[in-house]
């Protein structure tokens, strides 16, 4: 009667609580070391610019394409100096960031030990994998957040608040230029989707949680040097990383929209598959470790 009392009485939702997946992550030193270096990231670029020497475009030969274009604008506002550390972390370092958080979730459990002690618990295999996907991708934001905050702050401090500085068009107002900015900063978390996906997706296929990140980050750079390749034509098109430089077109005036919602219409569609994937297969696997 007990046993039937306790079964009456189970409720999944009430295992493995949100919260203390949260602490539980926060304790982690890779979690702090990412964060922390998102704070640390604005930071060394501005004494990049302060003890760097200088040097305009024509110092160099005008060398650098619309990286460079964009360091000549980093220094003349907060808001652009955000944009210039979005725009160099977006290729490389934010890729790593949200695969390492994404790729570690559950195979880090298998590695240690602690997956099946988890769902002995009893967790549903589903709500474990819900909890882990929604801790993993709130502090992917987070790490953007505070990316671009600290980015504006100190940016602000040292160079004033300034109108958002463009490349392709006029300048910016400043009220507007926090939009675009924030516009810049939720299409660069959409793109990003497709790196949660595949991680998380690497996560469950593998006991290996740097198997799983650094996999997703080769996939990733692979799809980008396809997609340098002018003679794959229209199939380009379809590859995860050949919008990920339409944030551009919230820059221009007026701004150009076509591209954002391709890139953002094609990441959520890889994403869905990929964490579909990892759900269907999460659900049917044994569990060994």
């Amino acid at each position: 009667m007990s046993s039937l009392e306790a079964a009456a009485g189970y409720r999944p939702s009430r295992t493995l609580p949100i919260w203390a997946e949260v602490r539980r992550q926060a304790s982690r030193r890779r979690t702090q070391l990412a964060l922390g270096f998102m704070v640390l990231l604005p930071l060394i670029i501005l004494a990049a610019f302060e003890f760097g020497g200088g040097g305009g475009p024509d110092e160099d030969g005008g060398g650098g394409g619309a990286f460079s274009s964009m360091a000549d604008l980093a220094t003349s506002g907060g808001l652009n100096f955000a944009l210039f550390g979005l725009a160099v972390s977006a290729g490389f370092l934010l890729v790593v960031v949200v695969a390492l958080f994404f790729g570690d979730t559950v195979a880090s459990e298998a590695s240690w030990g602690s997956l099946r002690y988890l769902l002995a618990v009893p967790v549903p295999r589903a709500r474990l994998l819900g909890v882990k996907l929604t801790v993993a991708a709130a502090y992917s934001l987070v790490a953007l957040l505070l990316l671009t905050g600290t980015g504006l702050l100190i940016g602000t401090l040292r160079y004033g608040w300034s109108p958002l500085g463009s490349t392709i068009a006029a300048e910016i107002p400043p009220a507007e230029g926090v939009l675009r900015l924030l516009g810049i900063l939720a299409y660069l978390a959409t793109t990003l989707l497709v790196v949660a996906g595949l991680a998380f997706l690497l996560s469950v296929l593998t006991d290996a949680a740097l198997g799983a990140v650094g996999g997703a980050v080769l996939l990733w750079i692979l799809s980008s040097i396809l997609d340098q390749i002018e003679a794959l034509g229209s199939v380009r098109n379809a590859l995860p990383t050949h919008y990920t430089d339409a944030w551009m077109g919230l820059l221009s005036t007026p701004v150009q929209t076509e591209d954002l919602a391709k890139g953002a219409i094609s990441a959520v569609v890889y994403a869905t598959l990929f964490w579909g994937i990892a759900f269907y297969r999460f659900t049917r696997k044994d569990i060994t470790s």
